[in-house]
């Protein structure tokens, strides 16, 4: 059975940015990695797949394993930022949100990688477009 859902208020929120933070940054820089990875595992891939190449099965294999390899670390940083009571809603920009309450509806308080506090919130369905500035209370 899940834990109830932890509801923040933007001060909690944005107190708990300080230990989400420097996760966030290392997801970003991880996802970046990711990808650089993932383009080096297709290449080799697409030049297998055309004539060989020449390419030793052992490259292949370690391109995989490093694909793999980061893909762990990701998964570890993202169930660690949802430890702390916030969802990873984009890996490349270091988008997270955090559940809070506004008039007994549960929305979204909204950070973004870059930003240096908490600044806005939206509902459930709106995401990233529909932030509004805080306070909650503001309609």
């Amino acid at each position: 059975m899940l834990p109830p859902m932890r509801h923040f208020t933007p001060e909690e929120a944005n107190a708990e940015l300080e230990h989400v933070r420097p996760l966030v940054e290392h997801l970003v820089a991880g996802r970046t990695e990711h990808v650089e990875a993932l383009e080096r595992q297709e290449e080799l891939e697409r030049k297998i797949r055309g004539n060989g190449g020449g390419i030793p099965p052992a490259e292949l294999a370690e391109a995989t394993a490093e694909v793999d390899a980061i893909a762990r670390r990701l998964a570890k940083l993202v169930d660690e930022i949802n430890g702390h009571g916030a969802e990873v809603k984009d890996l490349d920009t270091g988008l997270i949100d955090f559940p809070a309450l506004r008039q007994g509806e549960t929305v979204l308080l909204c950070w973004q990688l870059g930003e240096d506090e908490i600044g806005f919130w939206h509902r459930l369905d709106d995401g990233f477009t529909g932030r509004r500035p805080l306070p909650l209370d503001d309609d």
